[in-house]
């Protein structure tokens, strides 16, 4: 499978590079597997494209305001911090840092006038000891929401509200699960009123969702890992509505990549580097609402699998043509 098949041209004025500030005002696209129509809508009248007695499995992770601007230990240089993963010991990140030529190991980094101090411990798969333990508690004061790269320009206080989805509740993601964006209390409330059933899972996001495959054959892509977790009482309720012939509606591919993963393995947290493409056999989810995505990403490829390659091109082409807003902040598709 030619990685060329998952390319398409986006003038960049479709790229969005504000978020809508009424939520549910974002547009909708309507993809239907079956017949190959294709609609036009509001995210705020979702609901009346679920299938009755559907359940919606929500991703509730929370975007950590991981990008820390800080100050060399002797020059006073500026140094940008940007957190990957925290590790176990609770001190220590994974991170990536700029200008990492010029950084030293071993060296120091300041953080509000010195309060908060990283060590750099390792240069070549870049890590930074914090002096203090559990540091995301501190990270509403000192860090910066890091916004995808597509979006040129730097973060703002509206991105720390905009940026998350109403129900975010697990710190862990250094990027937004964007498809739940579009969600208010209201629509929520809306849904379950319905009679709709609303799970919750976590998959924390990081920074390799941004990265194109490379590989001229998407086989050979070598996936990156993402941490999961299911709550045991989830997990049954929702194989028992799958049981029962309920929908299941995934809320984005981060969603989706965890009800696959668990349905593939039946181990309910971890690290999953599930590839999904198309010729996948999905074993758990019957819908999915996402926005639109890059090309050449995992994202898309995993959109091209679930709604086939012929229409999602199709609705990709419709999109441009119709201008919809592209991206993180952009609008939204459900695949019925």
């Amino acid at each position: 499978m030619e990685l060329k098949d998952f390319n398409y041209y986006l003038p960049q004025e479709l790229i969005a590079q504000k978020p809508l500030h009424c939520r549910g005002n974002a547009r909708l696209m309507i993809i239907d597997r079956r017949t190959g129509n294709i609609g036009h809508d509001i995210f705020r009248n979702l609901d009346k494209y679920l299938p009755d007695n559907s359940c919606l499995v929500f991703n509730e992770s929370k975007v950590i305001p991981a990008r820390l601007l800080g100050k060399r230990e002797h020059s006073g240089g500026n140094v940008e911090v940007f957190l990957l993963k925290e590790l176990e010991d609770g001190y220590t990140f994974k991170v990536l840092m700029r200008p990492l030529k010029r950084l030293k190991l071993g060296e120091k980094i300041y953080f509000d006038d010195g309060r908060i101090v990283v060590e750099i411990i390792d240069k070549e798969d870049p890590k930074v000891r914090f002096n203090k333990k559990n540091v995301l508690k501190y990270l509403e004061k000192i860090g910066h929401i890091p916004l995808p790269p597509y979006i040129k320009r730097n973060s703002t206080a509206e991105d720390r509200k905009y940026y998350q989805t109403v129900y975010a509740k697990n710190l862990g993601s250094v990027a937004s699960p964007t498809a739940g964006l579009h969600f208010t209390n209201r629509l929520l409330n809306k849904i379950s009123n319905k009679g709709h059933k609303i799970e919750k899972i976590t998959l924390h996001v990081n920074y390799g969702t941004f990265k194109p495959v490379e590989e001229k054959n998407i086989i050979d892509h070598k996936m990156h890992f993402e941490e999961y977790f299911v709550d045991k009482k989830t997990d049954t309720s929702i194989k028992k509505a799958k049981r029962e012939g309920a929908k299941i509606i995934s809320i984005g591919t981060t969603s989706a990549r965890v009800l696959e993963t668990v349905a593939s393995t039946n181990k309910l947290s971890g690290d999953t580097d599930i590839f999904i493409y198309p010729g996948y056999n999905f074993k758990m989810i019957d819908c999915l609402i996402t926005n639109f995505h890059l090309p050449y990403s995992t994202l898309l490829m995993l959109v091209y699998a679930f709604g086939g390659t012929g229409l999602m091109k199709r609705a990709y082409s419709l999109a441009i043509a119709e201008k919809y807003r592209f991206y993180s902040y952009g609008d939204g598709m459900i695949i019925i």
